[in-house]
């Protein structure tokens, strides 16, 4: 089932959930022609947070994505708590929730580079191109390498633009 982004974000913003989209949506809003099958978010792992994240996705039968059917899974506070990172099938399709990321650390390490952006009709923190370019560096995974050369030119495009504008 392809995920429904809009809907997603629309579900986490609405329910103030505080997270920074990272990965593919992240690199798409910046000009990246590459396509993705999740959300990637990194989430605050404050318990008021953990909560509006359960509550936001409840109803979308959150389950560990690619584990077997009928292996238990709660979606609770505790469970969110005691894990870190989870990569999720829900209704509305596929969503990483990263307490977590490599090479970048947790939300709020991660906060200070993020930009807001408005992505499917709602202000989104996003994570900016130098900080995704370090992140999939650090990540490794072949997808993530190939990813990079398409957003070093779209940050140099930038800087190009930047430095011709303030001539």
């Amino acid at each position: 089932m392809p995920t429904n982004f809009p809907e997603l974000i629309r579900t986490l913003a609405l329910s103030r959930v505080e997270f920074i989209i990272l990965g593919g949506v992240a690199a798409r809003a910046h000009g990246s022609a590459r396509l993705t099958d999740d959300l990637d978010i990194s989430y605050r792992r404050s318990p008021k947070n953990i909560q509006r994240v359960i509550e936001s996705l409840k109803l979308y039968d959150p389950y560990l994505r690619g584990a077997p059917p009928g292996l238990p899974f709660t979606w609770d506070e505790q469970t969110i708590s005691r894990g870190l990172n989870f990569t999720l099938s829900t209704s509305l399709g596929a969503i990483d929730l990263l307490g977590e990321v490599s090479g970048g650390g947790g939300y709020d390490n991660l906060l200070f580079h993020t930009i807001t952006l408005e992505i499917f009709g709602h202000n989104c923190k996003c994570l900016d191109v130098q900080t995704l370019i370090k992140v999939k560096r650090a990540a490794g995974r072949p997808k993530d390498l190939e990813a990079i050369a398409e957003l070093e030119a779209i940050l140099e495009e930038r800087q190009k633009m930047e430095a011709e504008s303030g001539s």
